[in-house]
């Protein structure tokens, strides 16, 4: 393409498939003279003739012919890559690579996910699960681009944006007896389990615990 001009091309190809300089001249809106001097500098940028005149009509050389069948090819692969270029910049296609936890994964990113599929469906989506100190290593490693995780988390390189509350409760068989209010001693009294150290809802479990005087060793 060093030595190509694309405009000149198309100007080429039109004037063979309109038979004239003129008629070229008027389908791409230019003047006679502005047609022929760009087929002669793609002649000369070719080291090459490309057309003749045959009585009136213009007609390529052997040269010219050679060109032409490649012209076509040419022009639509430059019009796929200009689509595919649009595509990104209009936000249509592309991949997204997003990083959460186990449970989010689970029960929110389904339905967000489907619509984000529905409404864009040239969008690439993967993601990867891990704890909030995994996934925000990976934002700032640029493995990933978007995080879902539990707050808090902080990096300079970070735009953080809360988008919801999540209760914080304690799951239990329905036949155990407990009371109105659960503190950390309640806990400590029976078997325990509890989410993987270091992940952020292990550590808010811990600073509470700890608050109320509290080290417990999970059963698992």
């Amino acid at each position: 393409m060093k030595r190509l001009n694309l405009d000149y091309l198309e100007s080429f190809a039109v004037v063979i498939d309109s038979g004239s300089f003129s008629a070229a001249a008027e389908r791409l809106q230019l003047t006679q003279p502005a047609v022929s001097l760009q087929v002669r500098q793609l002649e000369k940028s070719l080291n090459a003739t490309l057309i003749e005149r045959v009585g009136r009509r213009a007609r390529p050389t052997a040269a010219g012919a050679a060109l032409l069948s490649h012209a076509h090819q040419i022009n639509a692969a430059v019009s796929s890559a200009v689509d595919a270029v649009a595509q990104q910049t209009t936000g249509t296609a592309g991949r997204v690579r997003l990083g959460t936890g186990a449970t989010a994964c689970i029960f929110l990113l389904p339905p967000i996910l489907k619509e984000l599929r529905t409404a864009l469906p040239s969008l690439e989506i993967t993601v990867t699960t891990g704890n909030t100190a995994e996934i925000a290593r990976a934002v700032e490693d640029n493995t990933i681009d978007v995080a879902l995780v539990t707050l808090p988390v902080s990096g300079r390189s970070f735009e953080i944006t809360p988008i919801m509350d999540d209760e914080f409760v304690l799951i239990a068989p329905r036949d155990m007896k407990l009371p109105a209010r659960i503190t950390p001693q309640v806990l400590a009294s029976g078997p325990v389990l509890l989410f993987e150290p270091g992940g952020n809802t292990r550590r808010t479990a811990d600073e509470w615990l700890a608050r109320g005087g509290v080290s417990l060793k999970p059963l698992m």
